[in-house]
């Protein structure tokens, strides 16, 4: 199979998620949702769970939302359960971001009560994105006990 230049580009794009320049990483990101292909769904998922620059995270976010649900879903859920805090808060930031209700099983008691506050935050916001209908007032009463919780941003 020949590469276009666009898959070309692409591949370089991806290659450089791990420069030590942010900005190199920030447009290596954008280039590679500019040109979503199946291929980058792990690296870019794996990428998430270790990127220092919060606007380099957020653009691995968007690019991850380019690419098909399909491809993105499983890598993402299965994050969920990492070991590595920003993983798992990356994985449900993007799991919100994507809105696909498949991922409703990943928004785990766990994931709501977690001990970081990140990941817990994550969590709640992906679980009001994402929680079925008929399912609202079972996940009310799992987050209830999560109010006044941690610092003021964290509260709010």
């Amino acid at each position: 199979m020949t590469m276009t230049r666009q898959d070309t580009d692409a591949l370089r794009a991806f290659e450089s998620l791990a420069d030590p320049s942010a900005s190199v990483r920030l447009r290596a990101a954008l280039a590679v949702g500019t040109a979503p292909h199946p291929r980058f769904v792990e690296g870019l998922v794996e990428r998430s769970a270790v990127e220092p620059e919060f606007f380099v995270r957020d653009m691995l976010t968007w690019a991850l939302t380019r690419h098909p649900v399909a491809a993105t879903l499983p890598p993402l859920v299965r994050e969920v359960g990492s070991k590595l805090p920003q993983a798992r808060s990356q994985a449900l930031h993007t799991l919100s971001k994507i809105g696909d209700r498949r991922a409703w099983p990943a928004v785990t008691g766990a994931a709501l009560s977690d001990a970081d506050d990140e990941v817990a935050r994550s969590a709640w916001r992906a679980a009001v994105v994402l929680v079925p209908e008929g399912e609202e007032q079972a996940l009310a009463r799992a987050l209830a006990p999560q109010l006044g919780r941690g610092d003021r941003e964290t509260q709010l």
